[in-house]
């Protein structure tokens, strides 16, 4: 018997060839390819094989007649902080892919889910990882308790796609996607091809029974869902969860979505009984926050529709290294470095001998140019150990000139800033111009550059 053709398969963009290579030449990424089995081929029978054709007249319908109003479309979780990312539900044949490390809560998030769908629809959770009694006890801690919630413990996917087909379940959910194979291919479970091939086929299942269909995909070693790139332009919306599992706090971002905005972002807390949404995430990531400590200073970052606050804080201390260590979490690592140059070079502060340490409190990532503000008064109130009043938030973008730039939705910030007992607000000046001061009872301060800001914080 001849031994099976290896071949090799580029783990980021499924590229195939019979030759490994230390750099994929489709894509350009290194050590990304794979080992696997070649399909085998039946010999040909010499004769061209003959187009199948159909015919595909009827099925063209025109767009005014097509039903798509929103409450019939769209399924809601039970979730608000889930309808909230995904666009306001769960679209009907839509294929929503939920990533993230493990342990971070995305099974517990979908059995959840499955307690409110269960009122009105049928659901089907497959488990190709745990047995029928394990998502039982795991839903008895829950609570999950639907008599229309019916277990699968199965990995092969045309077996499922056909139980799918038989029984027309309203709701399918697959935990998770690197479990599921298809018999008729070579390759080993959770590679390249088979999660490509798996998700087309539960894709075609979805769009033809208009059944929405939720993966639940894994994160490797580099961060990403195994095979992202073979996986992200089938499925309708990617979500992943962020956050750390030695710390409560979950966050829920959608990176793709067909049906809705990639801006919103979901907050949860992991309690004993499960995910509980967090309907104030400002409240929840200042709490515990210190009052007389240099180097701190609140931020307002926009997440889609929703202003969220955040503590920074930036400790700056004498390097006893020949190269001082710069470190950011929370922080773009190359903004860091922007606004360290711009404080040096403009307004005279000297970094050179000094170690710098960012993080944002709580896991947020601020990755909004309107954050700068907050960053420069941290690493101030750092330097010349100067503590920022409790009651002082600030908000805009830094110019290489040590300008300060008008910043989008200044009003919606300030109106969350004076709900959660702020008292001045430090803004660019431009976008002071647009506001109408009369609406809020905060006492806003227009700075055209950093040293304008710097001197704002010393006034009472």
């Amino acid at each position: 018997m001849a031994k099976p053709k290896s071949i090799y398969i580029c783990s980021q963009c499924g590229f195939e060839t019979t030759k490994w290579n230390g750099r994929c030449p489709d894509c350009g990424e290194w050590n990304t390819l794979e080992e696997g089995v070649a399909p085998s081929v039946s010999p040909s029978s010499g004769k061209a094989r003959q187009r199948s054709t159909r015919d595909l007249s009827s099925a063209i319908v025109g767009i005014g007649s097509v039903d798509a109003r929103h409450d019939e479309v769209r399924y809601s979780t039970g979730l608000s902080e889930l309808d909230r990312v995904l666009g306001g539900g769960a679209v009907k044949g839509s294929l929503v892919l939920l990533g993230g490390e493990p342990g971070i809560g995305k099974s517990t998030m979908l059995l959840q889910i499955c307690q409110f769908l269960g009122e009105d629809h049928t659901i089907l959770y497959v488990s190709g990882e745990e047995s029928a009694r394990q998502i039982k006890l795991r839903a008895s801690r829950l609570g999950v308790d639907s008599e229309n919630l019916y277990l699968l413990a199965e990995n092969d996917c045309e077996a499922i796609c056909d139980v799918v087909v038989k029984e027309k379940p309203e709701i399918v959910i697959i935990d998770s996607i690197q479990t599921m194979s298809i018999q008729g291919l070579s390759s080993a479970t959770g590679s390249v091809t088979q999660v490509r091939e798996c998700t087309n086929l539960f894709m075609c299942t979805a769009k033809s029974e208009e059944i929405p269909f939720f993966i639940v995909g894994h994160v490797n070693k580099d961060g990403a869902i195994a095979g992202p790139k073979v996986m992200e332009h089938i499925v309708d919306a990617v979500l992943y969860f962020e956050g750390q599992r030695n710390l409560s706090y979950r966050i829920l971002r959608a990176v793709k979505n067909r049906f809705g905005s990639t801006n919103e972002i979901g907050v949860f807390e992991m309690q004993d009984k499960g995910l509980a949404q967090v309907e104030n995430p400002s409240q929840l990531l200042l709490a515990g926050r210190p009052t007389d400590v240099s180097g701190c200073c609140v931020a307002c970052v926009m997440e889609g529709s929703r202003p969220i606050l955040a503590e920074v804080q930036a400790l700056v201390s004498k390097s006893v290294f020949a190269s001082p260590r710069r470190t950011a979490d929370g922080f773009d690592y190359n903004r860091l470095y922007l606004i360290i140059a711009v404080l040096e070079k403009r307004l005279g502060f000297f970094f050179g001998g000094l170690d710098v340490y960012l993080n944002v409190v709580g896991g947020m990532k601020l990755d909004e140019p309107a954050a700068d503000l907050s960053i420069a008064l941290a690493l101030y109130s750092s330097v010349r150990d100067k503590v920022v009043d409790e009651k002082t938030i600030a908000f805009g973008e830094i110019g290489l000139g040590g300008e300060l730039r008008a910043i989008s939705f200044a009003e919606q910030r300030i109106r969350e800033a004076e709900r959660m007992g702020f008292e001045k607000c430090i803004l660019p000046a431009q976008s002071l111009s647009s506001v109408d001061r009369s609406r809020f009872g905060i006492k806003l301060i227009g700075v055209k550059n950093l040293r304008q800001a710097f001197d704002a914080l010393e006034k009472k």
